[in-house]
């Protein structure tokens, strides 16, 4: 008989080897070859991959077209990235603005309705947030994080920096905004929130979720403060802060650093079963509370 599945019934190992298939490590082909052997009592491989896949529709915090908002599909120039990349605009409805700006940058799959939400979400917080997907040059987002993931490959990733970087300048000159801008962004893009640090000297503040770390001789060039934000469980990633914050701390650069224990990459992602509830919540709030504080 079939049961329902629930985040206690996981194993770590379960989650982690999500992870490795999430992050392209190994191919569905072996994902699923080896979730077999969590499939007992009742549970099988597909209710397994149903449960740990994204549910974007149900997990949306903030609809399209919610009246506290305004929102656009826009699109800019990036002559070193893509050339020409498409993303979603958002910012408070009934107020004249400007505000400042956020950049929201997608994890390794492309613009999918998860960012989007967080895009909103940041608008909500009175910010005008761009999410820009840096799968333009390829034809956008493809309506699966499969199908995203596998076109992401296709791209360079300092081509793609580029394109977030060509995003972060469009925002502060955009009449919305004040010129005061800073970045969020997850996993892949906490990487590239890191690096627009390194890049972009006028960037107003960075926000790094679970977010690979620049190398040590970049450091120096950091201006902008940080706050990031880690998983307990993620080792992988956790594996390079030692030195990064070695070097931050060499440098006097300004951070601040939260580690959520007993969650995983990926807790802030509503979608899936990675998602932590009470760790989110107080990511989001501490992010929106050192944006507001630092771009002012």
């Amino acid at each position: 008989m079939k049961r329902s599945i629930s985040k206690e019934d996981l194993s770590q190992e379960v989650f982690d080897l999500y992870d490795l298939y999430a992050h392209d490590q190994i191919d569905r082909r072996t994902f699923v070859s080896r979730l077999s052997q969590y499939a007992a009592g009742g549970v099988t491989v597909a209710a397994l991959l149903d449960y740990l896949m994204p549910k974007y529709a149900t997990a949306r915090q903030v609809q399209p077209g919610d009246p506290r908002l305004d929102e656009e599909y826009v699109t800019y120039a990036s002559p070193r990235g893509g050339g020409t990349i498409r993303g979603l605009l958002a910012w408070p409805a009934g107020a004249a603005g400007p505000w400042p700006g956020v950049v929201v940058v997608h994890e390794n799959r492309g613009l999918n309705p998860h960012i989007e939400d967080v895009c909103r979400r940041a608008a909500l917080a009175g910010f005008v947030a761009l999410a820009p997907d840096a799968l333009t040059p390829l034809g956008g987002y493809p309506g699966n994080d499969d199908e995203g993931r596998a076109l992401q490959r296709q791209r360079d990733r300092d081509e793609m920096l580029e394109d977030f970087i060509a995003g972060f300048d469009y925002l502060k000159r955009h009449p919305r905004c004040t010129g005061r801008a800073g970045v969020v962004g997850f996993c892949f893009g906490g990487w590239v929130a890191n690096m627009m640090a390194v890049r972009v000297p006028e960037l107003g503040a960075a926000v790094p979720f679970y977010g690979g770390q620049p190398a040590a001789e970049d450091v120096p060039t950091i201006q902008a403060p940080l706050m990031l934000h880690f998983a307990g469980l993620d080792a992988r990633v956790n594996a390079g802060w030692p030195a990064y914050e070695a070097a931050l701390m060499e440098h006097q650069k300004a951070y601040s650093t939260h580690f959520y224990p007993h969650v995983n990459h990926g807790f802030h992602n509503d979608t899936t079963p990675r998602y932590d509830e009470a760790a989110a919540r107080k990511a989001w709030q501490r992010t929106v509370d050192f944006l507001r504080e630092n771009l002012a």
